[in-house]
């Protein structure tokens, strides 16, 4: 994996393999994402929330392009500490607040809101379809806030109320909510 854009652009991290719980993002998925991003974002000023956030991908690529409030939240003990070792490497401990704790005990506890809120479940959750509302349910997304799920096809929210767009790259499905 790497990081696409900002600072750090074209820095190489490898995870390990053995028993890892995740599904990164593929590098052709997240440019894909970041690029519309771009246009709906001033990452400078953002409060990003990354939840299910694995191997940190999206984190770092926010703190590589400005982002200075990140709050990163998974429950794999291995995740974590893959993130606590390459925010030091990386110098951005400061930007980047790593909670480990399961996103949905995380969502129901949390206070404050959030101006981007990115999630990436593992696509075989059998919760995943009960996200969205539980971000708005919780008011955990700031007003003018975006909100984007990765998914697969096998989930559809075209009829959500909030719903705006998807984007679809393969197998990999973004829903953007406001």
């Amino acid at each position: 994996m790497r990081i696409i854009g900002g600072k750090f652009k074209g820095r190489r991290f490898n995870p390990p393999a053995d028993k890892w719980p995740t599904r990164p993002t593929t590098d052709f998925a997240k440019e894909a994402l970041f690029n519309i991003l771009n246009n709906l974002l001033d990452f400078e000023s953002v409060r990003f929330l990354d939840l299910f956030g694995g191997t940190g991908s999206h984190s770092y690529e926010f703190i590589s392009r400005g982002c200075t409030d990140v709050t990163y939240v998974d429950k794999f003990p291995g995740c974590v500490q893959f993130v606590q070792k390459t925010a030091r490497e990386l110098g951005i401990q400061e930007q980047l607040r790593i909670l480990h704790i399961d996103v949905f005990r995380f969502i129901e506890s949390a206070s404050g809101q959030w101006d981007y809120i990115f999630a990436g479940p593992p696509y075989a959750l059998p919760t995943i379809d009960t996200i969205p509302d539980l971000i708005f349910e919780k008011n955990l997304l700031a007003p003018e806030g975006l909100f984007v799920l990765e998914h697969n096809p096998h989930h559809d929210f075209v009829n959500h109320p909030r719903l705006k767009d998807v984007r679809n790259y393969g197998q990999t499905y973004f829903s953007f909510f406001e």
